[in-house]
């Protein structure tokens, strides 16, 4: 499961539609609608949350809107608890170790995978977070599993 830092402009269609799948799995993870990856650690994050059916609604709410722009028809229906149900969650802390490491890892998928798209956002100074997050100075995610 990999439930990006990064705003999904960033991502291509594989890891776009990739993302989406994993967060609605994640989402029927935290509202207890499967048994499986409930130990998983990029959930950690999201458990933290006053509500966090609310957090991975907005957080899917946004890929929404980032494939809606590409053309891509992403089932809102499926997205349990949006922004528009009530007062929007708060935004999450993500460390800017975290972002960075996210970066390299999703640059080197996107070198293979889609070399038109590793040209443009290799170029840029940094990545851009999710919306949901906000980036706070530290050391990669203690949750973080990948290696690099």
């Amino acid at each position: 499961m990999r439930l990006w830092s990064l705003h999904p402009r960033h991502l291509d269609r594989q890891g776009l539609t990739g993302c989406w799948r994993e967060s609605l799995l994640a989402q029927a993870v935290l509202a207890g609608r499967t048994a499986g990856y409930r130990s998983h650690p990029q959930l950690e994050r999201f458990r933290a949350q006053g509500d966090p059916l609310a957090a991975v609604g907005a957080y899917l709410e946004v890929l929404a809107v980032e494939a809606t722009s590409r053309g891509y028809r992403f089932d809102r229906t499926r997205i349990d608890s949006s922004p528009g149900d009530g007062a929007a969650p708060d935004r999450i802390p993500v460390t800017d170790g975290q972002l960075a490491l996210e970066w390299k890892h999703l640059l080197a998928k996107l070198e293979h995978r889609s070399p038109e798209r590793w040209q443009r956002e290799r170029l840029l100074p940094a990545a851009e977070p999710h919306p949901l997050f906000t980036v706070v100075p530290g050391a990669v995610e203690s949750w973080e599993r990948a290696t690099g």
